[in-house]
């Protein structure tokens, strides 16, 4: 069956706003066919008029799936140290528990608008949800060894196994991952690089936490950091750690393979020079932010204007149910319009779509309405000005 669509605004991401616009798409399969400037073109009858503005499904570029069963368990306002303490001490529930948490977070997910979401693995829980969900998954299978070398190759053989049993559905993707420059020996990231290289030709996506919290930085400019007493209570300890006097992110950007796309994820304390410092290495760079995970934990947000001076390829993410209130795009771009306003809406929806697309690798078919695509549809309420604001809904038209 053939659907033709029109609103106030059709808004493509890649061109202009279209007043009044058209877009034609075949309901089952999803794939546009056409997007007209004019409704003359068409019969009035066969049109659907909708109120609002049509826009491509939103690309979650950084979820934790597997984590959906731990909303509301831990507390806000802790800092990054405290948080990761009470997730390590709280995740384990009945597997029934945590499988039924995930399926209906995927759903949600899915009722959101989202289309696509780049979702960080440490088990297995996810994987039967995601054989079945119509969301475009990129699972990223992240890797720890907190600096301690004698571990790297045990540790490796243990989230390669969980690479190994995750078998992608078409639509999906998988990568093995660093987790964070203080959490990955340059033992482990070697290991990652070689076992992705037997995998799948470059480029891949690349996901790594970055700059999430002053003591990240601070352990890499002169290991005078919270980061040594609180992993020493776990045996951690950072002694291979000898190169010092850059920000955290230095030490990623030599480790990184340059052919991949990267996923700098959070990027909370991420400044001008560390955006130069990484583009003077690489062009493939996206930045994802989390702004309701980062109030969460932090009481915190990116600076965003340098991210936009730098020209900076940002992306939209959600993190977990562990820190967030719920699974939702819209909810992040809300966020930023309301403590953060000068970020035009053109600019939070590229983010939130297009770029997030490009980001994961989909931006052949999602991301954009164009000919050919199966980006999915969504009906924003925008204001009259066509700005995002804290009334702002979506309805997923396809």
């Amino acid at each position: 069956m053939i659907r033709k669509i029109t609103a106030d605004y059709v808004l493509p991401i890649s061109q202009a706003a279209i007043p009044q616009g058209v877009v034609v798409f075949e309901a089952e399969t999803g794939e546009i066919l056409s997007v007209s400037a004019s409704r003359a073109d068409f019969e009035p009858t066969e049109l659907e008029h909708f109120t609002g503005a049509i826009i491509p499904g939103f690309v979650n570029a950084h979820c934790h799936l597997e984590l959906s069963h731990m909303l509301g368990r831990v507390s806000t306002g802790t800092g990054l140290l405290d948080f990761i303490g009470q997730v390590v001490s709280g995740r384990n529930l009945p597997p029934e528990v945590i499988a039924e948490a995930i399926a209906q977070a995927d759903l949600d997910m899915q009722k959101a608008g989202i289309v696509a979401v780049g979702d960080i693995s440490n088990t297995v829980d996810t994987f039967a949800t995601k054989a079945k969900s119509a969301i475009n998954y990129y699972t990223f299978v992240e890797c720890f060894d907190f600096w301690q070398l004698a571990n790297a190759e045990s540790e490796f053989a243990k989230y390669n196994a969980v690479f190994q049993a995750l078998k992608p559905a078409a639509h999906q993707r998988k990568s093995l991952v660093p987790h964070a420059p203080y959490s990955v020996s340059p033992s482990l990231f070697a290991l990652i690089n070689a076992e992705n290289d037997k995998y799948q030709a470059a480029p891949r996506t690349i996901s790594i936490h970055n700059q999430e919290t002053g003591a990240e930085n601070a352990l890499f400019m002169d290991k005078n950091s919270d980061f040594i007493d609180f992993f020493g209570k776990f045996g951690f300890h950072f002694d291979a750690l000898t190169e010092v006097g850059k920000t955290a992110i230095h030490y990623a950007l030599q480790q990184l393979p340059k052919a991949d796309r990267w996923l700098f994820v959070h990027n909370t304390l991420t400044t001008a020079d560390d955006l130069r410092a990484a583009n003077a290495v690489h062009q493939q760079n996206f930045w994802a932010t989390c702004p309701n995970a980062n109030l969460y934990i932090e009481n915190r947000l990116p600076n965003y204007k340098i991210f936009m001076e730098a020209g900076a390829k940002v992306c939209i993410g959600t993190d977990s149910l562990t820190s967030n209130w719920q699974l939702s795009v819209l909810e992040e771009l809300k966020t930023i319009a309301k403590y953060q306003s000068f970020v035009p809406t053109p600019t939070l929806l590229a983010w939130a779509t297009l770029n997030g697309a490009e980001a994961l690798g989909f931006a052949d078919s999602l991301g954009s309405i164009e000919r050919g695509k199966r980006c999915g549809l969504n009906l924003l309420n925008l204001g009259a000005d066509l700005q995002i604001n804290h009334n702002t809904t979506v309805q997923k038209l396809a």
